[in-house]
């Protein structure tokens, strides 16, 4: 049985509780505890130093260890923590060299708010592969929440050098939301606007980067990247009310009236409606 994980950002549903109310932090919390790898790269032994490992290599301990991780991924995807956490002891009981559980441990401590065990579990992950980009990103994460900001980036800039690491945009989008956080406004639509140059889809990112872009006064820009998201699956209240300010302050009247027709139709009970409503554009 392989090891392969479910990255929350992708699991059915997830545009639905996508947009919380503190944009630039909530959307991570969404987008970044499900970045695993799968078990590919633990440290199984090889016959020779010529072959390579398969799996009638593996002891059964990694056997059973694997497959208790597995279970422990799964049931961390479905919000099932605690028992995530029992098949994860089990796992790292049967075989405590795989990186991979390390990492699923200190996700899950990061979702009980349990910051020093989550810390300890990504450092022993690192320590079994220090190259690991997954555990480098979750890692910064953790530090980002705990207001290392420094040391946060660090582990960003660690995982985003890694040529094996196929999740860069998400890095750079995380690094750019500490940023923001961190004050760094600059910075933070420097990385944002990498991570959408790298997956020009990702609306978390293209969010973010048009509210920065607004508040700069770059409103040309800005407006690009919330029409995009606008005329997408992904539109919501909350990109439609920006795209609504963003035309407002262009002078795009027409523009600005049909998102409103949107957001009434489709939001009608929303905040952002009853902004709009009210002509609170400063809200």
């Amino acid at each position: 049985m392989g090891c392969e994980m479910t990255d929350l950002y992708a699991a059915q549903s997830w545009k639905l509780r996508l947009w919380g109310r503190k944009v630039l932090i909530s959307v991570l919390m969404v987008a970044m505890f499900g970045v695993l790898q799968g078990c590919a790269g633990g440290t199984s032994p090889q016959t020779s130093s010529n072959d390579l490992v398969t799996d009638s290599d593996e002891s059964p301990a990694r056997k059973r260890a694997k497959i208790r991780l597995e279970l422990a991924a799964g049931y961390y995807n479905n919000g099932q923590t605690t028992v995530a956490l029992d098949e994860l002891k089990q796992s790292i009981s049967a075989d405590p060299g795989l990186f991979e559980a390390h990492n699923l441990r200190g996700l899950i401590y990061m979702r009980l708010n349990d910051f020093p065990l989550a810390e300890e579990s990504f450092r022993r992950a690192l320590q079994l592969s220090p190259q690991a980009a997954s555990v480098q990103h979750n890692y910064g994460w953790l530090l980002c929440q705990q207001g290392r900001m420094q040391d946060s980036y660090v582990q960003f800039q660690a995982a985003i050098a890694n040529p094996n690491y196929s999740e860069r945009s998400k890095s750079w989008m995380a690094m750019g939301v500490c940023q923001v956080k961190a004050g760094s406004r600059n910075d933070a639509i420097a990385s944002l606007t990498r991570a959408n140059e790298l997956d020009p889809s990702n609306p978390v990112a293209g969010y973010n980067l048009a509210l920065l872009l607004m508040q700069r006064g770059e409103l040309t820009k800005a407006q690009f990247q919330v029409r995009r998201i606008n005329n997408s699956e992904y539109a919501n209240a909350e990109t439609l009310w920006l795209g609504i300010k963003i035309e407002q302050m262009l002078g795009n009247k027409d523009a600005m009236t049909q998102l409103g027709a949107q957001l009434r139709k489709r939001f009608a009970q929303s905040k952002e409606a009853g902004s709009f409503e009210r002509g609170a554009f400063d809200e």
